[in-house]
């Protein structure tokens, strides 16, 4: 999905299959975004991991929910890699936790430690934990709606 602002509205819309297995792709599909509002794209995975990643100017930040899905799934590898994090260890793969910027929505009234939380609630499954936040930033309606297209089109 990609999230941007249409003046006061934040639209979602699909984005290709592509972008679940090439973080580059998804970066790209990021910045053809209009830049006015903080724009980002999701990917997600089903019932395994998604990726966040949002631009603010020239940065992008960068969020992957959980870290052992860099074992198993070349786009949450990458994202370990961008982030500057080492793939887990054996014997933490039984230990699910997100890296990268817990903050990326900081702005939209989702707070770090918010987010932490959403993120760290082990019984939520990842589209849960990714409902939960996209009602919290307040884009649950076209984010849904962009979903239901997506799933039509696969």
């Amino acid at each position: 999905m990609a999230a941007f602002r249409d003046g006061a509205q934040w639209r979602v819309e699909p984005l290709p299959p592509a972008v679940l297995d090439d973080l580059g792709v998804l970066l790209s599909a990021l910045r053809s975004q209009p830049p006015e509002g903080g724009p980002f794209v999701i990917a997600f995975v089903e019932d395994e991991f998604f990726v966040i990643a949002r631009l603010d100017g020239r940065r992008i930040s960068l969020l992957l929910s959980d870290l052992t899905a860099a074992v198993e799934f070349p786009l949450a590898e990458q994202a370990m890699a961008r982030l500057g994090e080492d793939p887990p260890a054996d014997d933490e793969l039984d230990e699910v936790w997100p890296v990268g910027d817990l903050e990326l929505f900081a702005d939209l009234d989702l707070s770090e430690d918010e987010m932490e939380d959403v993120l760290d609630d082990l019984d939520l499954l990842p589209d849960e934990m990714l409902d939960t936040i996209v009602e919290r930033i307040g884009i649950s309606e076209p984010y849904h709606r962009a979903l239901d297209i997506a799933w039509v089109k696969h």
